[in-house]
């Protein structure tokens, strides 16, 4: 993918975050939940992911209907996996509707 347009991509992104998207970039902001995560990181110039802790190689998807069963989002996965991520994927209404559990298990994560 050409590295200008992923870039471009992914500042769009950051200016129209889903709401599932605000509520948690409320949460992890400013070390939030003790580590610096950034959004809509291009990882690679080759994907664009909604959430990144570098230090813990955390990568955390807030998912709509769209990504039910896509083989893209598998392939992506393990791309990300061979670069030593561990990923966490919510859809955004359970996310909303249990903000706190999804924290829960992201705040595991990170400790693990």
């Amino acid at each position: 993918m050409n590295r200008n347009f992923i870039l471009g991509k992914a500042k769009e992104l950051r200016k129209n975050l889903t709401d599932a998207e605000k509520i948690l970039w409320q949460k992890v902001r400013n070390r939030g939940l003790g580590y610096k995560f950034v959004r809509q990181y291009v990882f690679d110039d080759k994907y664009i992911l909604d959430f990144y802790c570098a230090e813990r190689k955390l990568v955390i998807e807030l998912d709509g209907g769209q990504h039910n069963e896509n083989i893209k989002d598998k392939e992506r996965n393990e791309y990300l996996k061979s670069r030593g991520c561990k990923i966490l994927r919510f859809w955004n209404n359970d996310f909303v509707n249990n903000i706190e559990g999804c924290l829960a298990v992201i705040i595991e994560c990170l400790r693990k």
